[in-house]
């Protein structure tokens, strides 16, 4: 085993993510991913002592409770060890092998059908216009670090609790009490299961329900992400197109052998419609008939700007057909990683033997901090601040584009959610406008990206909700200056 003396950790740089920081990383992220590489690569060998955080966060400037979140994780993957009255040091023992260059190890080159085929990954936190992300500046921090160490301090205490695989019960309480709440889904804590997020949760309804050569049916357009999880399970993906008030019922009934379904009936993805309340009833009618699982994927409807949304469509399913999915990586952090499903009878039962395989996804005392972050009304704060700051967004966005290019487009879903559709005029090329606009420093989806089987007008996906309104007063402003200009072809 290699070990041996080495320089303490005042001695390594500080990272250069932290010197020119950017917003595709957290702090923690990179300070994390900086001390873990350093014992990885031998430059901090076993018994190596670390500095305390204090000293830590003074040389790299960064908060003491980034340090103390960080360290506490390396703690508990077993890199460093922290002795009573001692200190900190490393644990983790490498074999001089994994120090070595392997030679002769063959290339590992992705196959075509696991190349990423969309731009789905391509959002950016203060990018015009992919920024269809919560924006962090808005994220209270201090608030979530004091959560996060009072839970870090009661590890000992709360130690009993860390089997429960499914998530952790004060977590799961909270979770079901905001669905009551807000969702007016009637659920207990034993039927919700803690995630990753949405796709974390739609792996796990793959693993557990799909098996090669079930159908699957799916909006179109829709979600990449969700197309590409369900065929991993070599599921067959059904296209059903999107009407002004959600999926087209008379389509999807005409649909033979489905074994699920997937929707996003509160702000459809990407086009931003509500399913109207008529259409609910009706899918699951159709649903509870042909025994078809429904998959509702509730990504952001926390942000309804023009009055509240609609109840889940859970809420109106009485025979345990629907698995809900939810995330806070929209409506908290997209560094947070923390989701939530629902389920009911043999469908929960199956799920959790699955979960039980897989194991917990998400670190104790992030669920608990964000227990606490709930309990005490911080959540509920957070997305009133939250909510207000992007409606004033999107607000002077179209105000811009409409004093601007008044005639020259229209828009659509921009009721709800982080971004919204931007319909071209007819003439328009989605390309050669998206070249453009990327020419002018903007960055823009084409709607194309999210469609399988139809073909829609021209449009693109302006996200805005990570974007000051310093930065959209300026790109609003090139975008209208585009969409006036003359058409160009690809």
């Amino acid at each position: 085993m290699t070990q041996g003396r080495t320089a303490v950790a005042l001695e390594l740089p500080m990272p250069a993510a932290l010197v020119h920081p950017n917003q595709d990383r957290s702090k923690q992220e990179i300070v994390y991913a900086a001390l873990r590489d350093a014992i990885l690569n031998g430059v901090l060998r076993v018994g190596a002592q670390v500095p305390s955080t204090r000293a830590m966060a003074t040389r790299w400037a960064v908060s003491r409770g980034t340090l103390e979140v960080v360290y506490e994780r390396l703690c508990a993957e077993g890199y460093l060890t922290r002795r009573q009255g001692a200190g900190t040091f490393v644990s983790a023992e490498l074999p001089d092998s994994y120090l070595q260059v392997q030679p002769g190890l063959p290339m590992m080159t992705p196959s075509v059908a696991m190349q990423p085929r969309h731009h789905e990954s391509h959002v950016k936190v203060g990018q015009p216009f992919v920024a269809r992300l919560p924006d962090p500046a808005l994220f209270p921090l201090q608030d979530w670090a004091r959560h996060v160490l009072r839970c870090i301090n009661k590890a000992g205490e709360i130690a009993a609790e860390s089997n429960q695989v499914t998530g952790f019960l004060p977590l799961k309480q909270q979770i079901a009490q905001y669905l009551r709440e807000h969702r007016n889904i009637v659920c207990e804590p034993h039927q919700v299961i803690i995630t990753t997020g949405i796709r974390h949760a739609l792996a796990l309804i793959s693993r557990a329900f799909l098996r090669p050569g079930d159908n699957i049916a799916m909006e179109d357009p829709g979600y990449p992400f969700g197309r590409d999880i369900f065929a991993l399970a070599e599921a067959k993906l059904i296209d059903i197109a999107i009407t002004e008030q959600g999926i087209d019922v008379e389509a999807l009934s005409k649909a033979q052998q489905v074994r699920a379904l997937y929707v996003t009936p509160s702000h459809q993805s990407p086009l931003g419609c509500v399913m109207s309340i008529t259409k609910r009833l009706a899918v699951i009618d159709w649903a509870q008939q042909q025994g078809v699982l429904i998959i509702e994927d509730d990504y952001d409807s926390e942000f309804s700007y023009s009055g509240s949304p609609l109840p889940a469509l859970m809420s109106h399913d009485n025979s345990a057909q629907t698995l809900y999915c939810g995330s806070f990586n929209k409506t908290l952090s997209a560094e947070l990683r923390v989701g939530f499903l629902v389920a009911r009878g043999a469908q929960l039962a199956r799920l959790n033997e699955v979960v039980a395989i897989h194991g917990r996804a998400v670190a104790f005392h992030e669920q608990l901090a964000l227990a606490e972050f709930m309990r005490s009304g911080a959540f509920a704060r957070h997305l009133r601040t939250a909510r207000q700051a992007y409606a004033q967004r999107r607000n002077r966005l179209l105000e811009i584009l409409t004093q601007h290019a008044n005639g020259k487009f229209r828009v659509s879903g921009h009721e709800a959610g982080l971004h919204l559709v931007l319909w071209l005029p007819a003439d328009r090329d989605e390309s050669a406008f998206c070249q453009q606009a990327a020419e002018h420093g903007l960055q823009l989806q084409p709607l194309s990206l999210f469609c399988r089987s139809i073909t829609l007008p021209p449009a693109v996906i302006l996200g805005y909700a990570a974007l000051t309104l310093a930065q959209i007063e300026v790109s609003a402003r090139s975008l209208a200056t585009l969409l006036v200009s003359p058409a160009s072809h690809a």
